[in-house]
């Protein structure tokens, strides 16, 4: 019986959690992660800029044509069915870039695997079609006869490449740029993650070989410039100087590796690097 004057005491509610305590908003969690992600996309951006920099620069100087060493300097090759002329080392100086094209290679191999390269290469690719048709562009109207500084045949002269230059370098590109991840995840896997300069250095030797053949194949040996004997000569000498680039530059790849893990830190450096193996080998 409810006695009079007397009122029982409001039961508190219980508070029933939809979502995990531990699953809960946490500050401190939230801005730890987005610094590892504002890290990892700024070192992405710091080299795929370098790269595709390097690589446009590399297609716009390659007209200019270099001996190193002794220009008398040469021997010939008995290759069995025919021999070949080695030698002077001719070079296009848009070879000069592309130890660092090697370095950010290798090291977005590294940290971002098969889709951080494929990405970059074709970033790279659509920019170099664009320089190309800005400069081809450019060259419809005439130089200010007795203004311009610079006249319409020393303009052509120096940035006018022909369509065979063009289309060989770019497919040698994207074919090398393939062919470089493969071999170094390849590497990788066979060594269980460790020797770093044995899938660098081996990735570029293996994929420079294909570009050197596809370059020289499609500019020069198809349109009938060059001789197959002088085909493969210029392959021969242009290979063996990316070769040399290839293991002179093994230090700095070293260099970055370990910069770039004291700029992540140990724990994000190692999370990408197993990131990119994993999804490079599916």
């Amino acid at each position: 019986m409810r006695e009079s004057g007397m009122m029982k005491p409001a039961r508190s509610k219980r508070i029933t959690w939809i979502i995990p305590k531990e699953k809960l908003f946490c500050p401190f969690k939230l801005n730890a992660l987005n610094e590892m992600k504002s890290k990892k996309e700024k070192l992405f951006l710091f080299l795929a800029t370098f790269f595709v920099a390097n690589a446009i620069i590399a297609e716009i100087i390659g007209g200019k044509l270099i001996v190193l060493g002794d220009p008398s300097f040469s021997f010939l090759l008995n290759l069995g069915l025919f021999e070949t002329q080695v030698g002077p080392f001719i070079l296009s100086v848009g070879v000069f870039p592309w130890p660092i094209v090697f370095l950010s290679t290798d090291l977005i191999n590294e940290y971002f695997g098969k889709r951080g390269v494929r990405q970059i290469t074709n970033i790279a690719v659509v920019l170099i079609l664009y320089v190309f048709v800005i400069i081809f562009v450019t060259m419809i109207p005439a130089a200010a006869e007795g203004i311009s500084p610079v006249t319409d045949v020393a303009y052509k002269q120096v940035l006018g490449q022909s369509m065979w230059i063009i289309v060989g370098s770019i497919i040698a590109f994207v074919v090398s740029q393939m062919v470089d991840v493969m071999v170094f995840h390849l590497f990788r896997k066979k060594t269980g993650g460790k020797m770093l300069w044995a899938r660098a250095t081996g990735s570029t030797i293996v994929s420079q070989l294909i570009d050197s053949i596809i370059i020289l194949g499609i500019a020069f040996y198809l349109p009938g410039k060059i001789t197959f004997s002088q085909f493969l000569g210029f392959a021969i000498t242009n290979y063996s100087y990316k070769v040399l680039i290839a293991v002179l530059i093994t230090p700095l790849i070293y260099l970055g590796h370990g910069m770039i893990d004291r700029y992540l830190g140990k724990e994000l450096a190692e999370e990408l690097i197993e990131d990119a193996a994993q999804n490079s080998q599916a």
